[in-house]
């Protein structure tokens, strides 16, 4: 029996001294990867979007400006820029410094490409400020009154007493339509304890029952019913799949345009569903909110595995929504259906390019 346990305690030892030879024989920095490992997939994981409304506005508007001129100055390359070189703290903004940029630019004293091929973060600030902003702004048709289209406009459609012109700039609106008034203040990441403790990801604009919510961005119904804790709710994705616009507590009884569904597409301005303080029910169609408003939240999405669970990307939409004040989509009741519309229809290019590619 002593021989035995010898034996064992002999064949232990030499196995341990074998697996230390293997260890320091191994090449330091290899691993050794196992038939089920896979490489990292490479992508964002988080944004922290601080760029403020006058840095929005001032970029906007040089591109704006600048649109089919020699140089088209960017307004998202214009703020990648400066995001990299504030590290994305742009507290230490100055207008000084957004109008050197595009006056250097628009000079031909040099270009985007030279002053960024040295910037460490650009290409990041550049992916990730596109995540956010990159369905804004572009071409787009608008109907406007007859009296207001101008002969430049390029393209002019009659109808009725409405005019459809081509126009470049602000595609994007505020959520909530024009001639309705709200109260708003940064309330991002403030605490939350109904269900669980947790943060509030989005921005809470507070206004009368019943006013229309529109969509701030064209893309199609992703998410359309109750949730127990936003209530009556929306999700619309962007069609490029980077945004996810959440719309919550949605009115009681009449919460969404009727011609909604799962799959629908629509253009940003639409009339989507109306403001109400729906929520924090397991029951559906409870009014457990104290203050009537509308929740809305961006998401950032560049990989699907980051569309649910501990790895979502949420960002401050308080200095958006200051951004898109200026542009307010005027709505009309019909007194039948007891519904609202927009009164000047929009054409997006990027709903049209989709409606093709699923074969709408």
């Amino acid at each position: 029996m002593k021989v035995s346990i010898s034996r064992v305690i002999i064949g232990i030892e030499c196995l341990l001294l074998f697996c230390t030879y293997l260890w320091y024989c191994q090449p330091k920095g290899i691993t050794v990867a196992s038939d089920s490992a896979k490489p990292e997939e490479k992508y964002i994981k988080w944004v922290d979007f601080t760029v403020p409304y006058e840095a929005l506005q001032q970029a906007y508007e040089l591109d704006v400006s600048t649109y089919e001129q020699e140089v088209h100055l960017n307004w998202i390359e214009l703020l990648a820029c400066l995001g990299a070189r504030y590290g994305g703290d742009f507290g230490s903004y100055s207008s000084k410094d957004m109008k050197e940029l595009g006056g250097k630019l628009t000079s031909g004293e040099t270009t985007m490409g030279e002053l960024t091929k040295d910037m460490k973060y650009y290409a990041y600030y550049l992916e990730a400020y596109t995540a956010v902003l990159g369905g804004m702004v572009g071409e787009y048709e608008i109907q406007v009154p007859k009296e207001d289209a101008q002969e430049t406009d390029t393209g002019a459609q009659e109808t009725g007493e409405k005019v459809w012109v081509k126009q470049y700039g602000l595609k994007a609106y505020s959520p909530i339509a024009r001639g309705y008034e709200y109260q708003d203040y940064d309330d991002f990441g403030v605490s939350r304890s109904y269900g669980y403790r947790r943060q509030h990801l989005g921005h809470d604009m507070m206004g009368q029952v019943g006013t229309p919510i529109v969509a701030v961005e064209s893309g199609y119904v992703e998410a359309i019913g109750w949730n127990q804790y936003g209530g009556w709710r929306l999700g619309i994705r962007s069609f490029d799949k980077k945004r996810y616009y959440y719309y919550a507590h949605l009115r009681q009884n009449f919460p969404f345009n009727k011609s909604l569904k799962e799959g629908s597409i629509v253009q940003a301005g639409d009339v989507i569903g109306y403001l109400g303080h729906t929520g924090y029910s397991a029951k559906e169609n409870v009014n457990n909110i104290d203050t009537p408003h509308l929740h809305w939240g961006l998401q950032l999405i560049f990989d699907e595995s980051q569309k649910e669970g501990n790895h979502e990307i949420w960002v401050d939409c308080y200095q958006l929504t200051r951004f898109l004040s200026q542009k307010r989509s005027r709505t009309v009741k019909n007194l039948e259906t007891k519904e609202y519309h927009r009164v000047f229809e929009m054409r997006d290019p990027t709903a049209e390019e989709y409606k093709k590619r699923i074969g709408g």
